[in-house]
């Protein structure tokens, strides 16, 4: 990374790269999206805004599958794949999310219509989370976490699609309600301009970050890859895997108690249970939910 493309990540928590594909690229992972225009999910209008009034329109357009745009017949998949390690991507993680980083899910499909609906800001690292968190120790930057979209069509000023505060990974206070839903942003929600061929980078976790509703002409189409750093995992296997009786096996945990069987979780971002422990008053460990 350059010295000004550094500053920019660590004090905004987002980073514009110009013109990373070309036409010829650009056209191929177009293309790619047409073949399977078929896989396209449409969700329920206002899904994301939730109690926005700022946020509504129709449901979001988008591939969710994990890895299904990889798995595209031939030629379809190559764009993709190409992205996947690319050497303007791969120089600039190896400083956001450390060397040895890995991709953890996706890729996924956004897209866009007129009158899509937005999705309301989350992030800002509340509650922490490790495995997404932003940290700058003896001059080198670390992110848990980083997004990495790949944009297949221009996003004007005003077009909505996606926003952040910049700056709000270091926050130190909640996020106000109506930043969050942006009826009343106070100024401080940004949509980056884009065209089509630039690759945006932004703290997955640790910015506040959403979407606003489509206005632009045309349609809207990015392609997400979510990055981790080497010990992170966000998301995948580790979540099957988890379990007491898997990750260690079923003779270690056999008749433990509830109590017990919660710390012997193997690692995982996001517990589907939602267990862990706490003490009551009387000096007794619970499993709380």
């Amino acid at each position: 990374m350059e010295n000004d493309e550094r500053y920019f990540w660590d004090l905004t928590g987002y980073l514009l790269v110009k013109g990373v594909l070309t036409a010829r690229e650009l056209a191929a992972a177009n293309s790619a999206i047409d073949y399977c225009a078929d896989r396209i999910e449409i969700g329920e209008p206002n899904g994301g805004a939730r109690e926005s009034q700022a946020l509504r329109g129709s449901g979001h357009r988008a591939i969710y599958a994990d890895t299904l745009l990889f798995q595209l017949d031939q030629p379809h998949c190559e764009p993709f794949r190409r992205m996947l390690a690319h050497p303007a991507i791969v120089i600039r993680l190896n400083e956001m999310c450390g060397k040895g980083f890995r991709f953890d899910h996706g890729p996924h499909f956004i897209g866009g219509v007129e009158g899509t609906g937005g999705l309301t800001l989350h992030g800002a690292g509340d509650p922490h989370r490790s495995y997404v968190a932003y940290h700058h120790q003896n001059g080198r930057m670390h992110c848990g976490g980083v997004t990495v979209s790949w944009n297949l069509t221009n996003v004007k000023a005003g077009d909505g699609a996606f926003v952040c505060v910049p700056g709000s990974h270091k926050s130190r206070f909640p996020m106000p309600a109506g930043v969050r839903t942006c009826d009343d942003d106070m100024g401080v929600v940004l949509q980056p301009e884009v065209e089509a061929g630039d690759v945006l980078f932004f703290m997955d976790g640790a910015q506040t970050h959403g979407t606003l509703p489509w206005r632009g002409d045309g349609e809207r189409r990015s392609v997400l890859f979510k990055y981790a750093s080497r010990s992170a995992t966000r998301t995948g296997a580790s979540m099957t895997l988890a379990d007491p009786e898997r990750y260690w096996d079923e003779d270690t945990v056999e008749g433990m108690t509830e109590e017990e069987r919660a710390v012997m979780f193997g690692p995982c971002s996001a517990r589907r249970d939602g267990v862990c422990l706490t003490v009551d008053d009387e000096g007794v460990v619970r499993v709380a939910r």
